[in-house]
This record gives structure tokens, sequence and C-alpha cells, in this order.
């Protein structure tokens, strides 16, 4: 297909020329001088409500159909669907396509909270299988083929297995395995590639999910792939039901879709399709580059393709610029801070002992200098001595009810310190990355309770943990 074609876009941009007398929505009509001062007449002319030259996003058949096939065509997919809220609105549709209420579907424990929420919402079953954590580093992994082996002889009527394709960190598991595995054995795979879209267009990156048989895959255009804030676009293969996934996308999908997102997502698909594999390389090359001098000036330690072990950590996303911070003797989230405060710098997220700087197609040379330079006079000016290590980034869970059951229940707050013992009614978690510490129906434990008083501590926001210092729990 031609991917110089950007269909959607086009119509999009004829459309707004029109002089229409509009009756319709959106009430600004195109022409309130408050929103066009700040957003630009253009911006304004360009957020149209469904018609028929522009097509409808619920039952496409013109020009967002066509997007979309251009789409699949440039992701090696049978279909692509276009989502505007979110990848999360994607994970969400791929597990309730996957698995109907009561079913099981085998999941990473350190899923975005997203899936957590769609399992919820689907009242399907998790089965977790939970990584190793790095001992340097204190990262949480990808998943070993062995425990995925294992999980699936003990849990043969599982319905779909979903894998992080990479983790915030950059860790992928081996998916090509993973798909032959869960095939041979009747099961579908699911891709959470929030942070994987480049893998699709990109050379020397981590295999992408479509690309080795993968059914169906989230994939966040906006991301790394230069579509505007909110739109991502969900992925199936042959074995998915075009149309059952269309009605699942419709239980959540809004009726009145920014056209504004769409059409970046038809312009951003043509620039990676045509241009992206050179741009990609090119940011490959300097997240490379500046990894390198972020190591040589000693302190930090910017970790690479030199953890890859094949087994729980089987491929790494060399565009991802994860430096551990320990050293230095400040926690991730201190150096976040830092950096956006004094330096004007502003990365994906710091942890407690993490800081992510995400590289996409949108980077210059001139930031990745202005990055390395800053972390290089952060720690002349603030490292302090190096103090006992918090180990851990990821623990465990032990998991007594239910998402969905213990969502559904009856709760009370109590104080953080008082909760020991007590199981979790929401989703506890530092955001981002938004990796839950604890899921509804976990059980919250001592380790768990000084996990998160750490990170609040730190400056981390953690969803979940109330003003006061209360969280929610199932009330017995």
């Amino acid at each position: 297909m031609n991917q110089f074609l950007t269909p959607l876009a086009d119509a999009l941009l004829a459309e707004a020329k029109k002089e229409v007398i509009a009756f319709d929505v959106p009430g600004h009509k195109g022409r309130l001088s408050f929103l066009a001062d700040y957003f630009g007449k253009e911006c304004l002319l360009l957020d149209k409500n469904s018609r028929k030259s522009i097509d409808y996003l619920c039952q496409p058949r013109g020009v967002i159909r066509e997007a979309e096939m251009l789409a699949a065509d440039a992701f090696g997919a049978e279909n692509a669907y276009f989502m505007v809220g979110g990848t999360t609105a994607s994970v969400q549709t791929m597990v309730m396509s996957a698995c109907a209420p009561g079913e099981k579907i085998i999941l990473p424990r350190n899923v975005h909270y997203s899936v957590i929420n769609a399992v919820i919402l689907a009242g399907a079953v998790p089965v977790y299988i939970n990584p190793s954590v790095h001992p340097s580093i204190g990262i949480s992994l990808g998943m070993r083929i062995s425990d995925i082996k294992k999980c699936i002889r003990d849990n043969p009527d599982a319905k779909a297995i979903l894998v992080n394709n990479p983790t915030y960190y950059g860790i992928c598991t081996d998916i090509r395995k993973v798909v032959e595995i869960a095939h041979e054995n009747g099961m579908l795979v699911l891709a959470d590639e929030a942070h994987g879209t480049h893998f699709y267009f990109g050379e020397g990156l981590p295999a992408a999910a479509m690309h080795v048989g993968a059914d169906m895959a989230a994939v966040s255009m906006h991301k790394t792939g230069g579509s505007l804030t909110q739109s991502s676009i969900l992925l199936s293969g042959k074995n998915i039901d075009p149309e059952h996934v269309r009605n699942i996308i419709g239980l959540t999908m809004t009726t009145s879709a920014s056209y504004l997102l769409l059409a970046s997502l038809d312009l951003a698909r043509s620039y990676l399709a045509t241009e992206g594999r050179a741009k990609i390389n090119k940011i490959t090359e300097m997240a490379i580059k500046t990894r390198k001098k972020i190591n040589a000036m000693g302190g930090y330690y910017a970790f690479g393709e030199e953890i890859i072990d094949k087994d729980q950590i089987f491929d790494f996303d060399l565009t991802k610029i994860s430096v551990n911070t320990f050293t230095i003797g400040l926690a991730g989230i201190e150096v976040y801070t830092i950096l956006r405060d004094k330096y004007n710098i502003q990365l994906e997220f710091g942890d407690m002992g993490n800081i992510l700087a995400l590289c996409a197609i949108g980077d210059t040379e001139d930031d990745h200098i202005k990055l390395a330079d800053a972390l290089y006079d952060l720690r002349e000016k603030y490292a302090k001595k190096e103090s006992s290590r918090f180990n851990y980034e990821y623990i465990s869970p032990i998991t007594v009810v239910s998402p969905r059951q213990a969502f559904y229940s009856k709760k009370k707050n109590v104080h953080i310190s008082a909760s020991d013992g007590m199981i979790s009614a929401d989703s506890v978690m530092c955001y981002p990355p938004g990796i839950p510490i604890l899921a509804p129906g976990e059980l919250i434990t001592k380790e768990i309770i000084e996990h998160i008083v750490y990170a609040a501590d730190k400056g981390c926001t953690v969803s979940g943990l109330m003003e006061n210092g209360n969280i929610n729990v199932l009330d017995n």
C-alpha cells in the first residue's frame, strides 16, 4: 500500500476549508475567539464532529477505514483500530476481546494499572507470574520462559497471556517464544506495546509483537510514534474477529471522537512508514551515545544491553535511557525533581532508584547534550554520600480475592500504618510509571507499607494514598 497517503488527514483538511453553516457539534462552530486566540484558528476549524465526508469512528466505512487499513499494513497486522481513549482503551479492548467473565488470563505482575482495570471490567481472573528483581538496579524484569511454561501447565484453561513489550525500563521478554508456546496451548497472546511503537520501524531493536505472530497489540503512538497525546492504535492478527473487536470498542469508546487525534494518527503512521526507519535509527544512536557519556562521568549507571541474559532479560530497548542514581546518594525521584526545577529538563519519570529519559522521534542532539551536561552538573552540586539502599521496585503480591470482587466489595479507609494484614480495595502505585504496588484484592504487608511510605516521603506521586495517609481496604 502507498504509505505516503493520508486519507483521513486530507479529508479533514478539505472539510475544514469548506464554508459550511454548522448546526451540529462542537458548539464553538470554529469561530469563538477565546479558543481561537489560545489554540489557533486552524486548530479550531479542524475540530469537527463525525459526518459522512470524514467518516464515523464507531463504524468506519470511509476515510477512517482507509487510514486504519494503511496502519495495519504499516505495522504488519491483519487489522488496525484507531483509538482516542489512549492506550488504556486499547488495553481494555484487548483483555475484554480475549476473556469473558470468569475466564483466566496470565499476566506479569508488573503490568500497568490499565491492565488491572481491564481485568476488573472484563471480569477476568488474573493468574500472575511474578518477575524477578535485578539485584543491583532494583527493577522488575521480564517473564522467564520456564515460569510461563509452568503457569500454562498449571492453568491450561487460561484464554490468553499478556506480555509487556517492553517494560517501562526497556526490558523485553522473549515474545517470539511466548507466541509459540501459547499458540501450542490454544491461548491468545496480547502485547502491551505502550512503549514499543518504534520496534516496528527501527533496526537492531527488540521484536515487535505483530511481527512474531502475536494476536493483539496495544500501540501507544503518542508516546514514541509522534501522534498527539491520547491517540493510540490497537492491532489484531488473523485469529481475531474484527467485528467482535469493534463491538468491544463500542462499550467504552466515546461517540464524539476527536478528529485532531485521529488525523494525527494518520499523519504519524505515514511518517513512520516512509521516514521512520532512518529517524528511529538516528534516535537509537543518540541514546547509545548519551548512555555512554553518562556512564563515563561516574556516579550514575545508565544500564543497557550488557544486562541482557536471554532469560529474564531477553532483550533491551536501546532507545531507553534508564539511569540508576543510588551511588550519588539520591533517589531517582529526587534527581527527576532537581532536573525539572533547576535545569528545566522534564523526564518521563523518577522512582525510588532510577530515572527514565524517554527518547522518541522528536528528539534532537542538542536535547541529549543538555541532558548529559545537566546530570554531570547535578552530580557535582547535589550528590550525597550513598546511604542504605531501598533495594526493590517490585514486591511479589499475595492475591486473596479477584480484582473485580475487591473493587465491588464494601470498603473502609484506614491509615496506611494500620493496614498490615488487611486486603487492598484499590490500586496503589507511583504514577508514573503506573505499576501497582498493590492491586485490588491483594494482601497488605509490612514490607509493602514501608515501600509506599518510602516512596511518598521521597516525593513520588502515590496514587491510591489519600492526603491524610489513608488507603481503602476491604471492610470484612
